[in-house]
């Protein structure tokens, strides 16, 4: 006669609901039960696999894609993601719930006890972000596209920001430029936290003593008529920089405007390098460029989400979890121009 999940039950001393929720991973379990339950399915050569088809029923093929929106705004890489994603996530056999409520957690517990989806992608990820620990304590496959403080957390993916914010500042000094202005993003995002906005910041000042030169770092803002007012002061400083990194990519139409409204000429005059940007981000202008990689980011995440269904499925969470930090590369095209002779900068 075949095991039964009475017969594991039996054996791990506790109800058979409770080896059900192990094996489906739809409510908390403590982790000393979840390890009896599992010896005993072990003991008994129990095959969760047998079990699955009741679970595949009661799955929804849904991933809830949580990305939290100020209300009115609107940025084209978030588009982007969503659609990325949503192809990622067809190939796998699943369709995507978008969800773009600011209140996060709340918002996220819902979907999660209502059984909308089957596992969530979180974007715009903070370094302390508190929906981590929310779905860690529902026990709901997750997975992140960005990158908190704790790499140990939940599954995800992201660009090495810090290291693409150093290598543009790398390849600049390298170039002979020696004043050098890191445009991070905008002062709403450093505030939150956003991993890719304070790693952007931190591989900037890093680069600044590897390599001898000089890097300002500025903050960046949503308004773009105050941007071009910032963009102008420090460009009529007394030693204003030769070079110009950029991270709010979003805006770099606007910000070669102001550059051009203040009589100098990109890469001439002041050489831009853009870091995680569109292809479409450059305002018609070919520049050096660090791009985001956006199919191979939502096509990870997508893997770990699913990934993660499986394993919650199997009552077998992987321990510690899967994750992909993608390295930065310059993308080929129009050199570095060095700082004109006689420029502040040399």
């Amino acid at each position: 006669m075949p095991t039964t999940i009475k017969d594991v039950a039996e054996r791990a001393g506790v109800a058979p609901s409770t080896v059900s929720y192990v094996l489906s991973g739809s409510r908390k379990i403590s982790e000393d039960t979840r390890r009896t339950v599992q010896q005993a399915i072990d003991d008994l050569g129990y095959h969760p696999r047998a079990s699955a088809r009741t679970l595949r029923s009661t799955r929804t093929n849904v991933l809830a894609l949580a990305l939290p929106r100020v209300a009115g705004g609107y940025r084209a890489v978030d588009g982007r993601f969503a659609i990325e994603i949503s192809d990622a996530a067809r190939h796998h056999g699943y369709d995507v719930l978008l969800t773009t409520a600011q209140e996060g957690v709340p918002g996220l517990r819902r979907i999660a006890g209502s059984g909308q989806a089957d596992a969530a992608i979180l974007m715009a990820v903070e370094m302390e972000d508190p929906r981590i620990a929310a779905m860690r304590e529902l026990g709901f496959p997750t997975a992140l596209l960005g990158r908190s403080a704790d790499d140990t957390t939940l599954p995800w993916t992201d660009l090495d920001w810090e290291e693409a914010a150093a290598l543009a500042v790398r390849e600049l000094a390298a170039a002979g430029h020696r004043d050098i202005a890191y445009l991070a993003t905008t002062e709403h995002e450093i505030q939150a936290r956003r991993g890719y906005a304070i790693r952007g910041v931190a591989g900037a000042r890093r680069a600044a003593p590897e390599t001898g030169a000089q890097v300002r770092v500025h903050q960046s803002t949503r308004d773009m008529a105050r941007l071009g007012r910032r963009l102008s002061t420090l460009l009529r400083a007394e030693r204003p920089p030769t070079a110009l990194v950029v991270q709010h990519v979003s805006a770099l139409p606007h910000i070669l405007a102001a550059v051009a409204a203040e009589g100098l000429r990109v890469p001439d005059d002041l050489a831009v390098v853009a870091v995680g940007n569109l292809p479409d981000d450059l305002g018609g202008q070919d520049l050096p460029r660090i791009e985001l990689p956006v199919t191979e980011m939502s096509a990870e995440v997508t893997r770990l989400a699913v990934e993660a269904i499986a394993a919650r499925a199997q009552g077998t969470p992987a321990t510690p979890p899967g994750h992909r930090l993608i390295p930065p590369a310059l993308v080929p095209g129009p050199p570095i121009t060095p700082p004109r002779t006689g420029s502040a900068g040399v």
